[in-house]
């Protein structure tokens, strides 16, 4: 059965890390944008840009993409949700929750990422996990929870791939979402853990391991799509259209995110 960590002992270490997983600070009445978690640092820099420029300001709340369109259907009063997986900005779509069909604004990669001093070497073709699973020499490996965020999603396809899915199920630990499962990676108390290139680029969290690309032919392609709610105002679609700006965009690649071109 898959392992899980108490809130406590997630959101202390997560701390330490540098990531969060609630909104950010900024004032009552600014709009709210529900974020995929592996856009927490790129999106964090991107709206303190937005309101340098602007003098407007959004709030940011993180998290896994399946919880958010659940919370879309609830009515929570998110303006825009940034997807990690297009597919939820059609489904939302269809059932009359968005504007439009939105736009895709990234497309993602994974990374195996292991924390200073762990016994598992971090490499693309995953041979190192092969030989420590069949040792029994790992005894935590982290993702995100594929039954709702898509980077745990492409995680366990890339693991089905490799043919090492089953071998770690009794070893494996879910975060919440992918910032979670970025945290249980490097917190000491796994060997290491499948997590977004995003985040692993972040100067938060770089300096704590090291990581490898997985061959983005191991699992479907992470295509992040986002989307006006009907409910967006005026900052809202100005933050809407500021993510499709120079400015953005170049924060968005320095993060390891792949830009479409006129989509």
């Amino acid at each position: 059965m898959p392992l899980v960590f108490n809130r406590r002992s997630v959101f202390a270490a997560a701390a330490a890390l540098g990531l969060a997983f609630g909104p950010a600070l900024a004032q009552d009445d600014a709009p709210v944008v529900a974020a995929a978690s592996d856009l927490q640092f790129a999106v964090q820099e991107i709206a303190e840009a937005f309101t340098a420029e602007t003098g407007m300001e959004v709030r940011l709340s993180f998290g896994s993409t399946g919880n958010f369109a659940r919370q879309i259907r609830e009515g929570a009063p998110f303006q825009i949700f940034m997807a990690a997986d297009e597919a939820f900005i059609a489904d939302l779509h269809a059932e009359g929750l968005t504007r439009d069909e939105g736009d895709l604004y990234a497309v993602g990669r994974i990374v195996v990422m292991v924390p200073n001093g762990s016994t598992l070497t971090a490499d693309e073709e995953l041979d190192v996990l092969e030989q420590m699973l069949a040792a029994g020499q790992i005894t935590r490996f982290a993702i995100a929870n594929p039954d709702h965020a898509p980077y745990g999603m492409r995680a366990r396809e890339a693991l089905i791939t490799r043919g090492l899915w089953d071998d770690l199920q009794q070893v494996i630990v879910l975060g919440e979402n992918v910032s979670q499962a970025a945290q249980f990676a490097l917190s000491g108390n796994a060997e290491g853990g499948i997590i977004a290139y995003s985040l692993a680029l972040a100067p938060e969290v770089s300096p704590r391991g090291t990581y490898a690309l997985i061959p983005e032919d191991w699992h479907e392609p992470l295509r992040q799509r986002m989307a006006l709610l009907n409910n967006a105002g005026p900052v809202a679609e100005a933050f809407y259209a500021y993510m499709k700006e120079p400015a953005a965009r170049e924060i968005m690649e320095r993060y390891g995110f792949v830009l479409p071109d006129g989509e």
